[in-house]
Protein backbone atom coordinates (compact mmCIF):
# COMPACT_ATOMS: atom_id res chain seq x y z
CA UNK A 1 0.00 0.00 0.00
CA UNK A 2 2.08 2.88 -1.35
CA UNK A 3 1.69 6.50 -0.29
CA UNK A 4 -0.04 8.84 -2.73
CA UNK A 5 1.22 12.34 -3.46
CA UNK A 6 -1.09 13.99 -0.93
CA UNK A 7 0.10 11.62 1.79
CA UNK A 8 3.73 12.23 0.91
CA UNK A 9 3.19 15.97 1.40
CA UNK A 10 1.18 15.59 4.61
CA UNK A 11 3.62 13.17 6.29
CA UNK A 12 6.82 14.70 4.88
CA UNK A 13 8.33 15.40 8.33
CA UNK A 14 7.94 11.72 9.18
CA UNK A 15 9.23 10.45 5.88
CA UNK A 16 12.49 12.42 6.08
CA UNK A 17 13.26 10.91 9.48
CA UNK A 18 15.74 8.02 9.09
CA UNK A 19 13.90 6.16 11.87
CA UNK A 20 10.59 6.21 9.95
CA UNK A 21 11.04 6.91 6.21
CA UNK A 22 8.34 6.16 3.65
CA UNK A 23 8.41 2.52 4.69
CA UNK A 24 7.48 3.35 8.27
CA UNK A 25 4.77 5.74 7.12
CA UNK A 26 3.30 2.94 5.00
CA UNK A 27 3.19 0.79 8.14
CA UNK A 28 1.27 3.54 9.92
CA UNK A 29 -1.14 3.75 6.98
CA UNK A 30 -1.79 0.01 7.10
CA UNK A 31 -2.11 -0.17 10.90
CA UNK A 32 -5.42 -0.89 12.64
CA UNK A 33 -5.61 0.63 16.13
CA UNK A 34 -8.56 0.46 18.53
CA UNK A 35 -8.91 3.10 21.26
CA UNK A 36 -11.06 2.08 24.23
CA UNK A 37 -12.61 5.19 25.74
CA UNK A 38 -13.04 8.63 24.23
CA UNK A 39 -12.27 10.82 27.24
CA UNK A 40 -9.31 12.72 28.65
CA UNK A 41 -6.51 10.33 27.71
CA UNK A 42 -8.02 9.42 24.38
CA UNK A 43 -8.42 13.03 23.24
CA UNK A 44 -4.68 13.73 22.68
CA UNK A 45 -4.05 10.08 21.85
CA UNK A 46 -6.60 10.08 19.03
CA UNK A 47 -5.51 13.46 17.73
CA UNK A 48 -1.89 12.39 17.43
CA UNK A 49 -2.74 9.00 15.95
CA UNK A 50 -4.92 10.66 13.35
CA UNK A 51 -2.31 13.32 12.61
CA UNK A 52 0.39 10.64 12.30
CA UNK A 53 -1.60 8.86 9.60
CA UNK A 54 -2.76 5.70 11.36
CA UNK A 55 -4.85 4.32 8.52
CA UNK A 56 -7.62 2.61 10.48
CA UNK A 57 -8.76 3.83 13.88
CA UNK A 58 -11.58 2.38 15.99
CA UNK A 59 -13.16 4.22 18.93
CA UNK A 60 -15.47 2.58 21.47
CA UNK A 61 -17.36 4.57 24.12
CA UNK A 62 -21.03 4.87 25.11
CA UNK A 63 -20.77 8.22 26.92
CA UNK A 64 -21.98 11.67 25.87
CA UNK A 65 -20.11 14.94 26.18
CA UNK A 66 -20.68 16.72 29.49
CA UNK A 67 -19.68 20.27 30.34
CA UNK A 68 -17.27 18.88 32.99
CA UNK A 69 -15.35 17.08 30.21
CA UNK A 70 -14.27 20.33 28.58
CA UNK A 71 -11.68 20.99 31.31
CA UNK A 72 -9.40 18.32 29.78
CA UNK A 73 -11.07 16.49 26.85
CA UNK A 74 -9.74 18.72 24.10
CA UNK A 75 -11.52 16.88 21.29
CA UNK A 76 -14.84 18.47 22.22
CA UNK A 77 -16.52 21.87 22.06
CA UNK A 78 -19.43 23.48 23.91
CA UNK A 79 -21.63 22.66 20.91
CA UNK A 80 -20.91 18.93 21.48
CA UNK A 81 -22.50 18.81 24.96
CA UNK A 82 -25.12 16.07 25.12
CA UNK A 83 -23.86 14.35 21.94
CA UNK A 84 -22.17 10.96 21.71
CA UNK A 85 -18.42 11.30 22.19
CA UNK A 86 -17.55 8.80 19.46
CA UNK A 87 -19.55 10.72 16.87
CA UNK A 88 -18.03 14.05 17.87
CA UNK A 89 -14.54 12.54 17.93
CA UNK A 90 -14.93 11.03 14.46
CA UNK A 91 -16.11 14.33 12.99
CA UNK A 92 -13.27 16.28 14.58
CA UNK A 93 -10.55 13.79 13.60
CA UNK A 94 -11.68 13.57 9.99
CA UNK A 95 -11.58 17.36 9.78
CA UNK A 96 -7.97 17.08 10.92
CA UNK A 97 -7.09 14.25 8.55
CA UNK A 98 -9.62 13.07 5.92
CA UNK A 99 -7.14 10.54 4.54
CA UNK A 100 -7.77 7.99 7.31
CA UNK A 101 -10.63 5.63 8.11
CA UNK A 102 -12.44 5.86 11.45
CA UNK A 103 -14.94 3.33 12.77
CA UNK A 104 -16.99 4.05 15.87
CA UNK A 105 -18.70 1.79 18.40
CA UNK A 106 -21.28 3.79 20.42
CA UNK A 107 -21.71 1.22 23.16
CA UNK A 108 -19.96 -0.02 26.29
CA UNK A 109 -17.29 -2.68 25.95
CA UNK A 110 -18.22 -5.85 27.84
CA UNK A 111 -17.30 -9.51 27.98
CA UNK A 112 -19.99 -10.36 25.43
CA UNK A 113 -18.76 -8.06 22.65
CA UNK A 114 -15.05 -7.64 23.39
CA UNK A 115 -13.77 -10.44 21.13
CA UNK A 116 -15.86 -9.28 18.18
CA UNK A 117 -14.73 -5.67 18.58
CA UNK A 118 -11.03 -6.50 19.10
CA UNK A 119 -10.87 -8.98 16.23
CA UNK A 120 -10.25 -6.44 13.45
CA UNK A 121 -7.40 -4.58 15.17
CA UNK A 122 -3.65 -5.12 15.48
CA UNK A 123 -3.23 -3.07 18.63
CA UNK A 124 -5.51 -1.86 21.45
CA UNK A 125 -5.08 1.37 23.42
CA UNK A 126 -6.59 1.47 26.90
CA UNK A 127 -7.76 4.99 27.70
CA UNK A 128 -10.39 4.03 30.27
CA UNK A 129 -10.90 5.37 33.80
CA UNK A 130 -12.27 2.33 35.62
CA UNK A 131 -10.83 -0.99 36.76
CA UNK A 132 -13.45 -3.39 35.38
CA UNK A 133 -12.80 -2.24 31.81
CA UNK A 134 -9.02 -2.20 32.31
CA UNK A 135 -9.07 -5.83 33.35
CA UNK A 136 -11.43 -6.72 30.52
CA UNK A 137 -9.14 -5.05 27.97
CA UNK A 138 -6.08 -6.73 29.46
CA UNK A 139 -7.55 -10.20 29.64
CA UNK A 140 -9.03 -10.08 26.14
CA UNK A 141 -5.71 -8.85 24.71
CA UNK A 142 -3.85 -11.71 26.39
CA UNK A 143 -6.33 -14.29 25.14
CA UNK A 144 -6.24 -12.86 21.59
CA UNK A 145 -2.49 -12.06 21.48
CA UNK A 146 -3.14 -8.34 20.99
CA UNK A 147 -0.72 -5.64 22.13
CA UNK A 148 -2.22 -3.41 24.83
CA UNK A 149 -0.81 0.12 25.08
CA UNK A 150 -1.98 1.14 28.53
CA UNK A 151 -2.24 4.54 30.21
CA UNK A 152 -4.01 5.84 33.29
CA UNK A 153 -4.34 9.13 35.17
CA UNK A 154 -5.31 10.09 38.71
CA UNK A 155 -5.28 13.62 40.07
CA UNK A 156 -1.66 14.68 39.28
CA UNK A 157 -0.18 11.28 38.45
CA UNK A 158 -0.06 9.15 35.33
CA UNK A 159 1.16 5.73 34.19
CA UNK A 160 2.08 4.33 30.77
CA UNK A 161 3.09 0.80 29.79
CA UNK A 162 3.06 -1.60 26.85
CA UNK A 163 1.47 -4.93 27.75
CA UNK A 164 1.41 -8.30 26.01
CA UNK A 165 3.82 -7.33 23.24
CA UNK A 166 6.09 -9.88 21.52
CA UNK A 167 9.24 -10.13 23.61
CA UNK A 168 12.11 -12.48 22.76
CA UNK A 169 10.51 -15.93 22.64
CA UNK A 170 7.37 -15.11 24.62
CA UNK A 171 4.93 -12.27 25.26
CA UNK A 172 5.74 -9.43 27.64
CA UNK A 173 4.09 -8.82 30.99
CA UNK A 174 0.45 -7.76 31.18
CA UNK A 175 -1.61 -5.69 33.61
CA UNK A 176 -2.22 -8.55 36.05
CA UNK A 177 1.52 -9.01 36.53
CA UNK A 178 1.41 -5.69 38.40
CA UNK A 179 -2.15 -5.66 39.73
CA UNK A 180 -3.43 -9.27 39.93
CA UNK A 181 -6.96 -8.26 40.90
CA UNK A 182 -9.04 -5.07 41.10
CA UNK A 183 -9.17 -3.10 44.35
CA UNK A 184 -12.32 -3.42 46.42
CA UNK A 185 -12.88 0.34 46.32
CA UNK A 186 -11.66 2.92 43.87
CA UNK A 187 -12.48 6.37 42.61
CA UNK A 188 -12.69 7.37 38.98
CA UNK A 189 -11.44 10.73 37.72
CA UNK A 190 -15.01 11.99 38.00
CA UNK A 191 -14.91 11.29 41.73
CA UNK A 192 -11.24 11.99 42.57
CA UNK A 193 -10.48 14.79 40.11
CA UNK A 194 -7.64 15.18 37.63
CA UNK A 195 -5.32 18.02 36.63
CA UNK A 196 -6.62 19.26 33.30
CA UNK A 197 -3.29 19.19 31.42
CA UNK A 198 -2.24 15.74 32.71
CA UNK A 199 -4.18 13.74 30.08
CA UNK A 200 -2.37 15.74 27.41
CA UNK A 201 1.03 14.74 28.78
CA UNK A 202 0.17 11.08 29.36
CA UNK A 203 -1.95 10.62 26.24
CA UNK A 204 0.84 12.04 24.07
CA UNK A 205 3.31 9.54 25.51
CA UNK A 206 0.79 6.77 24.89
CA UNK A 207 0.52 7.86 21.24
CA UNK A 208 4.31 7.88 20.96
CA UNK A 209 4.44 4.26 22.16
CA UNK A 210 1.86 3.24 19.53
CA UNK A 211 3.84 4.85 16.72
CA UNK A 212 7.12 3.31 17.92
CA UNK A 213 5.58 -0.15 18.06
CA UNK A 214 4.03 0.08 14.58
CA UNK A 215 7.20 1.45 12.99
CA UNK A 216 9.50 -0.86 14.96
CA UNK A 217 11.65 1.97 16.28
CA UNK A 218 13.04 3.05 19.64
CA UNK A 219 12.52 1.17 22.89
CA UNK A 220 8.82 0.84 23.81
CA UNK A 221 7.84 0.44 27.46
CA UNK A 222 7.80 -3.36 27.32
CA UNK A 223 8.18 -5.02 30.76
CA UNK A 224 8.36 -1.51 32.17
CA UNK A 225 5.93 1.06 33.55
CA UNK A 226 6.52 4.80 33.36
CA UNK A 227 5.28 6.83 36.32
CA UNK A 228 4.63 10.54 35.79
CA UNK A 229 4.08 12.98 38.65
CA UNK A 230 3.04 16.45 37.52
CA UNK A 231 3.40 17.81 41.06
CA UNK A 232 7.22 17.81 40.85
CA UNK A 233 7.42 16.94 37.14
CA UNK A 234 9.22 13.67 37.80
CA UNK A 235 9.42 10.64 35.51
CA UNK A 236 10.38 7.22 36.82
CA UNK A 237 10.52 3.80 35.17
CA UNK A 238 9.86 0.57 37.00
CA UNK A 239 10.98 -2.78 35.60
CA UNK A 240 8.31 -5.48 35.78
CA UNK A 241 9.57 -9.06 36.13
CA UNK A 242 8.00 -11.58 33.76
CA UNK A 243 6.53 -14.87 34.94
CA UNK A 244 4.01 -17.24 33.44
CA UNK A 245 0.53 -15.78 34.03
CA UNK A 246 -1.98 -17.26 31.58
CA UNK A 247 -5.49 -15.86 31.15
CA UNK A 248 -7.91 -18.58 30.13
CA UNK A 249 -11.30 -16.93 30.55
CA UNK A 250 -12.86 -13.53 30.98
CA UNK A 251 -14.12 -12.55 34.39
CA UNK A 252 -17.80 -11.88 34.87
CA UNK A 253 -18.79 -8.41 33.73
CA UNK A 254 -18.95 -6.32 36.91
CA UNK A 255 -19.05 -2.86 35.41
CA UNK A 256 -22.45 -2.15 36.84
CA UNK A 257 -21.04 -1.90 40.39
CA UNK A 258 -22.40 -5.35 41.29
CA UNK A 259 -25.83 -4.13 42.37
CA UNK A 260 -26.84 -6.23 45.36
CA UNK A 261 -30.07 -8.21 45.14
CA UNK A 262 -31.27 -6.34 48.21
CA UNK A 263 -30.92 -2.99 46.43
CA UNK A 264 -33.90 -2.13 44.25
CA UNK A 265 -33.32 -0.05 41.15
CA UNK A 266 -35.48 2.45 39.34
CA UNK A 267 -34.89 3.53 35.75
CA UNK A 268 -34.95 7.09 34.50
CA UNK A 269 -38.18 6.36 32.64
CA UNK A 270 -39.81 5.04 35.82
CA UNK A 271 -38.66 8.11 37.73
CA UNK A 272 -40.17 10.33 35.07
CA UNK A 273 -43.47 8.44 35.33
CA UNK A 274 -43.43 8.93 39.11
CA UNK A 275 -43.21 12.65 38.54
CA UNK A 276 -46.03 12.59 36.01
CA UNK A 277 -48.31 10.57 38.29
CA UNK A 278 -47.39 12.79 41.26
CA UNK A 279 -46.11 9.79 43.21
CA UNK A 280 -45.04 10.76 46.74
CA UNK A 281 -41.29 10.20 47.11
CA UNK A 282 -38.07 11.96 48.04
CA UNK A 283 -34.78 12.27 46.18
CA UNK A 284 -31.37 11.93 47.83
CA UNK A 285 -28.33 13.20 45.93
CA UNK A 286 -25.03 11.78 47.29
CA UNK A 287 -22.70 13.51 44.83
CA UNK A 288 -20.23 16.28 45.60
CA UNK A 289 -21.17 19.97 45.52
CA UNK A 290 -19.43 20.63 42.20
CA UNK A 291 -21.28 17.74 40.54
CA UNK A 292 -24.66 19.02 41.71
CA UNK A 293 -23.95 22.44 40.19
CA UNK A 294 -23.52 20.78 36.78
CA UNK A 295 -26.62 18.55 36.80
CA UNK A 296 -29.31 18.99 39.43
CA UNK A 297 -32.59 17.08 39.49
CA UNK A 298 -33.33 18.26 43.00
CA UNK A 299 -33.89 16.51 46.29
CA UNK A 300 -31.97 16.42 49.54
CA UNK A 301 -28.22 16.80 49.02
CA UNK A 302 -25.89 14.88 51.34
CA UNK A 303 -22.50 13.92 49.84
CA UNK A 304 -21.73 10.25 50.48
CA UNK A 305 -18.76 11.11 52.71
CA UNK A 306 -21.12 13.02 55.03
CA UNK A 307 -23.99 10.52 55.08
CA UNK A 308 -22.70 8.55 58.08
CA UNK A 309 -23.14 11.67 60.23
CA UNK A 310 -26.23 13.12 58.54
CA UNK A 311 -28.35 10.06 57.74
CA UNK A 312 -31.06 11.22 60.18
CA UNK A 313 -31.87 14.05 57.77
CA UNK A 314 -33.37 11.52 55.35
CA UNK A 315 -37.10 11.09 55.93
CA UNK A 316 -38.18 7.66 57.12
CA UNK A 317 -41.21 5.74 55.88
CA UNK A 318 -41.01 7.51 52.53
CA UNK A 319 -40.12 6.16 49.11
CA UNK A 320 -36.57 7.38 48.52
CA UNK A 321 -34.69 7.49 45.22
CA UNK A 322 -30.94 7.78 45.81
CA UNK A 323 -28.76 8.98 42.95
CA UNK A 324 -25.18 9.83 42.05
CA UNK A 325 -23.23 10.14 38.81
CA UNK A 326 -23.25 6.49 37.70
CA UNK A 327 -25.17 4.48 40.30
CA UNK A 328 -22.21 3.22 42.35
CA UNK A 329 -22.04 5.69 45.22
CA UNK A 330 -25.84 5.66 45.49
CA UNK A 331 -25.73 1.90 46.06
CA UNK A 332 -23.23 2.42 48.88
CA UNK A 333 -25.51 5.07 50.36
CA UNK A 334 -28.49 2.71 50.26
CA UNK A 335 -26.51 -0.02 51.99
CA UNK A 336 -25.55 2.47 54.70
CA UNK A 337 -29.17 3.53 55.22
CA UNK A 338 -30.30 -0.11 55.26
CA UNK A 339 -27.79 -0.82 58.03
CA UNK A 340 -29.64 1.64 60.28
CA UNK A 341 -32.71 -0.64 60.22
CA UNK A 342 -34.95 2.41 59.99
CA UNK A 343 -35.37 2.71 56.23
CA UNK A 344 -37.24 0.76 53.61
CA UNK A 345 -38.49 1.63 50.12
CA UNK A 346 -35.03 2.69 48.98
CA UNK A 347 -34.39 2.80 45.23
CA UNK A 348 -31.10 3.23 43.37
CA UNK A 349 -31.37 5.40 40.23
CA UNK A 350 -30.01 3.02 37.61
CA UNK A 351 -26.98 4.43 35.80
CA UNK A 352 -27.18 7.69 37.75
CA UNK A 353 -27.37 11.10 36.09
CA UNK A 354 -25.07 9.84 33.31
CA UNK A 355 -28.03 7.94 31.88
CA UNK A 356 -30.51 10.77 32.20
CA UNK A 357 -32.28 11.68 29.00
CA UNK A 358 -31.65 15.42 28.59
CA UNK A 359 -35.15 16.01 27.22
CA UNK A 360 -36.69 14.14 30.14
CA UNK A 361 -34.54 16.17 32.53
CA UNK A 362 -36.07 19.37 31.17
CA UNK A 363 -39.56 17.85 31.44
CA UNK A 364 -38.88 16.84 35.06
CA UNK A 365 -37.86 20.41 35.87
CA UNK A 366 -41.12 21.68 34.37
CA UNK A 367 -43.15 19.11 36.29
CA UNK A 368 -41.46 20.15 39.56
CA UNK A 369 -42.33 23.79 38.91
CA UNK A 370 -46.08 23.10 38.66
Amino acid sequence: MNLNEEEKKRYHRHIIMPEITAKGQQKLKQAKVLVVGAGGLSSPLLMYLAAAGIGHIGIIDDDVVDVSNLQRQILYQVSDIGKLKVECAKRQLLQMNPLIDIRIYPFRLNNKNVFEVFEDYDLVCDGTDNFPTRYLVNDACVMMNKINVFASIYRMQGQVAVFNAPYKETRSVHYRHIFPSPPQEYKSCAEAGVLGVLPGIVGSIQASEVIKIICGIGMPLINQMLFIDAADLSFQKMNIPYFDYPIEALAEDNHSCNIDDDVEEISNEELYQWYKSEEHFQLLDVREDWERKQVNIGGLHIPLKELEKRWNEVKKNTKTVVYCRSGCRSQTAIELLQSKNEYNQLYNLKGGVLKLDLNQLEQIKKLKQK
